[in-house]
């Protein structure tokens, strides 16, 4: 079970990075004039919490690869939703709700499915 909890943690850390890589530039200037540099220093530390992810949910999940990579997608889609109406003041709409609840069923899915 730890090792499901820690590769949650992992995989909702790097979703959230990566959306501030990817999108911070719409909000604050200095990561719109800084892309080599945001990259850079960034995409290494994101990529180390996605390996780091997959390991904890492959060993949790018995070798396979599906379940940690379909959890990775609904996670993103919540920390992408939360942080865009946060930060972007997107509103949530009836389609982000229906993706919402179709995330949610995939992760589910993948953590109660055995």
């Amino acid at each position: 079970m730890i090792n499901l909890i820690v590769g949650i943690l992992l995989m909702v850390t790097g979703q959230i990075l990566i959306w501030f890589q990817t999108n911070g530039q719409f909000v604050w200037e200095s990561f719109k004039r800084n892309p080599f540099l945001l990259s850079l220093f960034g995409g290494t530390t994101i990529s180390y919490l996605f390996i780091t992810s997959t390991k904890h949910l492959v060993t949790y999940f018995d070798g396979l690869l599906w379940p940690g990579r379909l959890m990775g997608f609904g996670i993103g889609i919540f920390a992408f939703t939360f942080l865009t109406w946060y930060f972007m003041g997107e509103s949530v709409t009836p389609k982000t709700v229906v993706s919402l609840i179709l995330a949610l069923t995939l992760v589910s899915i993948q953590i109660f499915w055995k």
